[in-house]
């Protein structure tokens, strides 16, 4: 396992449990030395796990027959990985640079796209976008609450009453799903949108309000698999003017919309921006794929006319521990499907899961979607 070297990323590949764990399937593990100390998790305990620590990312990769990262190798760590070897990563494969992808095909390495993870019930415990979607939604009312600077819930106090915070979550995936429900138990007044008819009733049972465009193309407005369709500019004009309207009453607004392979959709414009009583905050969730508000900026807070505006472009890595730890266990669940019962490297091109997730191989791109 390879420490992570982007800036501001906190989390690990693995945790001292899921060493123990592999360990105990019969592998050896090496975990580059500090790869999980701003997670808190410290050599000493993967040590105490089993695990060798290696000095250097080529150390650790040496001879290795699987490497796990969390976000996809830059080109020195390409250059370390052995020849033949296995990959298993988020590895952002639609904005993956060309030169990398072919890097990695110099040296026929296995690449294994965690992003890709089909949404089938065999594969839930290995889909790591929902491990950490979930942590980013809890992160997100979060931060919201504490750049908005008032209270959430009401209070009734004998100097007067407090108004509950109004939170609009635009998106009901499962990042908008833990943020509503984390706004809930907060104390604030939740409504919700999103473009998929089956969220409707899944933010109801969160007690939260639904706001949308109940049209026939709302009603055919989900993929097979489970991800919402990009809508119709129509649409899109509709549901603009009923979020104008109601955005303006919101105290703080969280954005969850993205779509595989595409910019992120504009939901908030400047003008609805400029509609929100100052003091207001919006948080967007999509900045790192160009945001669902084209005035938030990647890592920073934007204040437009006394309404701020911020993007987080890596949310679970402010809960480094529990997201390493989930993501961790996601990968643990994959290693089956690619190992045979002797711990040997056994990738079952026959099984659905290793083929949907599988970029690159013996020196070629065998992934349609990235093709």
């Amino acid at each position: 396992m390879l420490k992570e070297r982007r800036s501001g990323e906190t989390r690990v590949a693995a945790t001292p449990e899921t060493v123990k764990k592999l360990i105990g399937l019969g592998h050896t593990v090496t975990v580059e030395g500090g790869a999980g100390t701003v997670a808190g998790f410290l050599d000493a305990a993967f040590t105490e796990a089993g695990a060798s620590i290696a000095g250097s990312a080529a150390e650790a990769a040496s001879g290795a027959d699987i490497v796990f990262k969390v976000r996809r190798p830059e080109p020195a760590e390409i250059a370390a990985l052995p020849e033949g070897s296995a990959l298993i990563a988020l590895m952002e494969p639609f904005a993956y640079p060309a030169e990398e992808i072919a890097a990695l095909n110099a040296k026929k390495i296995a690449a294994l796209s965690m992003e890709f993870t089909p949404r089938i019930t065999r594969a839930q415990s290995m889909d790591a976008l929902s491990s950490q979607s979930n942590l980013s939604g809890y992160r997100a009312i979060i931060e919201g609450a504490q750049i908005y600077g008032r209270a959430m819930p009401m209070m009734m106090t004998a100097a007067g009453t407090i108004a509950p915070a109004k939170v609009f979550v635009m998106g009901a995936g499962v990042a908008g799903l833990q943020a509503i429900a984390t706004a809930r138990r907060l104390g604030a007044v939740v409504t919700a949108n999103d473009v998929r008819p089956a969220a409707k009733e899944q933010v109801a049972s969160l007690g939260a309000k639904f706001i949308a465009v109940e049209d026939d193309e709302f009603k055919a407005a989900e993929t097979s698999g489970g991800y919402a369709k990009e809508m119709s500019a129509e649409y899109q004009a509709k549901q603009a003017a009923l979020t104008a309207s109601h955005i303006a009453k919101q105290d703080i607004v969280v954005t969850t919309a993205l779509i595989p392979g595409r910019p992120a959709p504009v939901l908030i414009t400047e003008e609805m921006v400029k509609s929100m009583k100052p003091g207001s905050v919006i948080i967007d969730m999509a900045v790192a794929q160009g945001g669902n508000c084209p005035l938030s900026k990647a890592d920073e807070i934007v204040d437009v006319g006394g309404v701020k505006v911020a993007g987080f472009s890596n949310l679970p890595a402010r809960l480094p521990a529990d997201s390493s730890s989930l993501y961790a266990k996601n990968l643990f669940a994959f290693i089956p499907l690619i190992t045979a019962e002797n711990g040997a490297i056994n990738l079952d091109t026959e099984d659905e899961v290793v083929v949907a997730m599988l970029l690159t191989r013996n020196g070629a791109t065998v992934s349609e979607r990235l093709k």
